[in-house]
């Protein structure tokens, strides 16, 4: 009965489905983010942003996305800017520290091009984000994604900022996330 339970053992394992791949975040990752003020492009980035991600391209089902986002370390590198940004008009990052970014239905979009369709919670509000990436597969995949996000409708940049005539309501962001294995 031994000798047959290594047997047993391998063909259970050959019949189990695939699952998919867990990984996470790498060096070298970023997280950006565009708008205009008074009709200047400025562009900004969230260091220390950290990603986890389940995902094959063959078995979607299974995938899921989580992405935190610490509001504090938002900069566009103008001092004055990112007071502004991480103070209670915008970001208000004392009161809410960090951003959260939750997928788990995904869909195919053609070649390597995919749609994660989830949840942005920012702000004390959490609305529907569609994030629209490609994926560069191999023992270091790549994650290349973008997004547009409502600013008011999260409540970021309020009262006198909430003249859509000084800073558009549409936010671009953008991501190239690099992934490693999870351990």
């Amino acid at each position: 009965m031994s000798v047959r339970w290594p047997l047993f053992a391998s063909l259970i394992a050959l019949s189990t489905p695939a699952w998919a791949l867990d990984y996470v975040q790498a060096p070298g990752s970023t997280l950006a983010f565009a708008g205009t003020y008074q009709g200047e492009v400025f562009t900004g980035r969230f260091p220390g942003f950290d990603t986890r991600l389940t995902f094959d391209p063959a078995h979607l089902d299974q995938a899921s996305l989580k992405v935190a986002i610490p509001l504090a370390s938002a900069t566009t590198a103008n001092a004055d800017y990112d007071g502004e940004m991480r103070g209670s008009s915008f970001f208000d990052a004392g009161r809410f520290p960090q951003a959260q970014y939750t997928a788990t239905a995904f869909r195919k979009l053609g070649g390597d091009r995919y749609a994660a369709d989830g949840v942005l919670s920012l702000h004390g509000v959490s609305k529907p984000v569609t994030l629209q990436f490609t994926w560069t597969p191999g023992p270091r995949p790549v994650l290349s994604g973008k997004a547009t996000v409502r600013r008011l409708d999260f409540g970021i940049g309020g009262g006198d900022w909430a003249d859509t005539s000084l800073i558009p309501d549409d936010i671009a962001i953008s991501t190239r996330v690099l992934l490693q294995p999870a351990r």
